[in-house]
C-alpha cells in the first residue's frame, strides 16, 4: 500500500445523510457509535492533537447526532475544512 500522506479524522470516519441515520437500526447506531469513539481514541493515542470534534462529544454523551443536514457538516477536523 502507498502512503499518500497523513491520516485526518474524516478519513476514518463514515458520514450519513439523515435519512440513512434513520434507516439504522439500534445495534447499527451503537456499532458506529463504538467504531467512531475507537477511532477517535486510536488518532488521539499516536499522537494527533486536535480538537475533539462535536460529533464525538455527542456520541461520548449519547445524544442525537442531528442538528444538521449532515452529522460533518461546518466541522473541521485537524485544520480542514469539510
Amino acid at each position: 500500500m502507498v502512503s499518500s500522506g497523513s491520516v485526518s479524522f474524516k478519513d476514518v470516519t463514515v458520514d450519513f445523510t439523515q435519512e440513512e441515520w434513520q434507516q439504522l437500526d439500534p445495534a447499527q447506531k451503537a456499532l458506529y457509535r463504538d467504531v467512531m469513539l475507537e477511532n477517535y481514541c486510536h488518532l488521539i493515542s499516536v499522537g494527533f492533537h486536535i480538537t475533539k470534534p462535536d460529533m464525538i462529544r455527542k456520541l461520548e454523551q449519547g445524544k442525537e447526532l442531528w442538528t444538521t443536514e449532515k452529522i460533518f457538516q461546518s466541522q473541521s477536523y485537524l485544520g480542514e475544512s469539510v
